[in-house]
């Protein structure tokens, strides 16, 4: 190799020598990425153990008292659009570090809020900032691979975020303890997650057009198939948000169960959805089709659902929620992939930036058409939520 480099013309030696060398190993800038999708994904994760003592103190109508914990999702929705078209012209590093700060800051005035409406500007603020946390860490890992390779990645970035939410929710449910204020205080991670980004990843901008990015975008969404990928993450996102809300509410009720162990609940649909996402996810798709594991996923959240209302041992508890982990981690993993593979590269970053917005959306209007049917028929509601979700795992089988 010395021999070669002594050989080379003067021009190449100089192109060598002014060559930007990278600073940092590819997993430490993945690492980064994951932790950041930790906290996005954590944002409602932090508050569900306790917001039964939310909606006691605040004595909140059951119809409606979910939207409380689903506000964030709106603005994460919204959110996500913005900063996935604004990403390419900023830079996606610039977009997450700030968003990573403003998490910190927004997510920690919900302990000092006084009042409903301040928990709810909280919420709202948060939202926005874990929206562009969400778009810019799937924006850059999008962009690192092709093909089978990014649904082994997505299912990687998946399994971090469950794993998150294996995790939070034990520590939101356990703070809860002492009161529920103390939940919000978790949000503050997001400043040294911003510190470490600040330090880690790259800092050059990438620059594109906004108008042709948004044209381009346009005419992807004009196609059938990206339209019903976008609908089905909003449906199995909705349906993911009824074991969220209404899982807790459930166990109050029937054995008043405290936030630590509500945390533990929701704790196990995360375990599942971590294990398969990273291991399963990749090899389901091959074996079955991206289709056949979206609809296998699906089955699996439909029988949890079925059978939380048949059963009040936490043990058998733990049991359903880490099969709706199962589920939901065969489903989302593979939606992004497909959508990222009918996106061309110019516009992915956009394209999956309005994917993370329809699921968050769909979280967000998850209250408003539980809420009612939770608030006139029970516990059947996990009834209708099953065959909602039975029935979309049928048309995937179908469409395989």
């Amino acid at each position: 190799m010395t021999t070669v480099y002594k050989k080379a013309p003067p021009e190449l030696k100089r192109l060598a020598r002014l060559s930007p060398q990278p600073k940092r190993h590819p997993w430490q800038v993945l690492a980064v990425l994951m932790l950041a999708g930790c906290l996005s994904s954590a944002a409602g994760a932090i508050v569900a153990p306790v917001f039964p003592e939310i909606v006691a103190q605040f004595e909140l109508n059951s119809r409606w008292a979910g939207v409380l914990v689903s506000t964030h999702t709106l603005t994460t929705a919204l959110a996500s659009l913005v900063f996935g078209l604004l990403g390419s012209r900023l830079g996606s590093v610039r977009i997450l570090i700030a968003c990573l700060a403003s998490y910190a800051i927004f997510g920690s005035l919900g302990a000092l809020a006084q009042g409903f409406w301040g928990v709810l500007l909280s919420r709202a603020l948060v939202g926005a900032a874990s929206g562009g946390i969400g778009a810019g860490s799937i924006g850059i890992l999008s962009n690192l691979y092709d093909g089978e390779a990014r649904t082994r990645m997505m299912g990687y970035a998946t399994s971090a975020l469950a794993t998150a939410t294996v995790i939070f929710p034990i520590w939101g449910g356990w703070l809860g303890l002492y009161h529920w204020r103390w939940a919000f205080v978790l949000y503050s991670l997001g400043m040294p997650a911003a510190l470490i980004g600040l330090w880690l990843l790259p800092k050059g901008r990438q620059r594109a057009a906004g108008i042709p990015q948004a044209n381009g975008i346009g005419d992807i969404l004009k196609r059938g198939q990206v339209l019903l990928i976008l609908l089905a993450l909003a449906t199995a996102s909705a349906i993911f948000y009824v074991v969220v809300v209404y899982a807790p509410l459930y166990l109050k009720e029937a054995i008043n169960a405290s936030s630590l162990l509500n945390g533990y609940v929701l704790a196990a649909r995360s375990v599942g959805a971590a294990v398969i996402a990273a291991v399963g996810a990749a090899k389901v798709s091959k074996r079955l089709g991206a289709g056949g594991a979206i609809a296998t996923g699906f089955f699996l959240m439909a029988i949890s659902l079925a059978t939380i209302p048949n059963v009040l041992s936490p043990p058998l508890m733990l049991m359903a929620g880490l099969l709706f982990g199962l589920g939901f981690g065969l489903v989302m993993p593979n939606f992004y992939s497909a959508l990222a593979d009918l996106s061309p590269d110019s516009q992915r970053s956009g394209v999956l930036a309005i994917g993370t917005g329809c699921a968050s959306l769909g979280q967000f209007v998850s209250p408003l058409i539980f809420g009612p049917v939770w608030a006139t028929a029970g516990t059947n509601m996990f009834y209708i939520a099953a065959i909602i979700a039975a029935t979309v795992g049928g048309l995937n089988w179908m469409r395989r």
